[in-house]
């Protein structure tokens, strides 16, 4: 895969939204190296000499599609951010961003959850909890605990609203693109809901 590395960051892109693109639609089993060789306008000689196999290819974007977000809302959630739902904010914020460079995005993170093929199902699960480990300790290191009420455990909270996000981010695939601010609005308001219900009165 270090070849992979060696070429120009434009190409790397082309083939990573080509993957994004014909996983998230086909799903791992019926997708084809081939397909996605198309998709990125190169050969599928040339996937293969990148990746070495198709598992490799979905591996790894599966990787990239995790870490590169995580890596992101470090890099601006910055040590004087310590509300937990401000945290969330800036998060959501990232994940827009990511969506509107990679548009095929969604619907290959929304495939990772579905996907049911032996094959790559385990790697994808470690990866995932890999992440979601990373994710919940951007998060919560540095947070103002005191703002909660007594006996809530961030960690579930961190759960919970991974699940409304979750659904947050599926019914923003299913929208146009019209809708996509307003739905944005509606998830911040239910931000506030959760911070008035889990917060200490001021």
């Amino acid at each position: 895969m270090q070849n992979f590395f060696k070429i120009r960051a434009e190409k790397q892109e082309h083939i990573i939204n080509a993957g994004f693109q014909v996983f998230g639609k086909q799903g791992y089993r019926k997708a084809s190296v081939g397909d996605i060789a198309n998709a990125a306008g190169v050969t599928k000689g040339m996937i293969a000499y990148y990746f070495g196999s198709k598992k490799n290819l979905y591996l790894y974007l599966v990787e990239v599609s995790q870490t590169r977000m995580t890596q992101a809302i470090k890099e601006r959630i910055t040590p004087d951010v310590t509300d937990f739902f401000e945290k969330m904010k800036i998060a959501t914020e990232i994940q827009l961003a990511a969506f509107r460079e990679h548009p095929a995005l969604i619907k290959f993170l929304n495939s990772i959850y579905f996907e049911t093929e032996l094959e790559v199902v385990e790697d994808i699960k470690q990866i995932a909890e890999a992440e979601d480990n990373r994710f919940n300790r951007v998060l919560l290191d540095g947070t103002d605990f005191s703002k909660f009420e007594p006996g809530v455990d961030p960690h579930l909270i961190c759960k919970f609203i991974f699940w409304a996000d979750y659904g947050f981010m599926t019914e923003m695939m299913e929208s146009d693109s019209g809708k996509v601010m307003s739905l944005v609005a509606e998830f911040y308001s239910c931000l506030d809901v959760m911070r008035k219900i889990f917060y200490r009165e001021a």
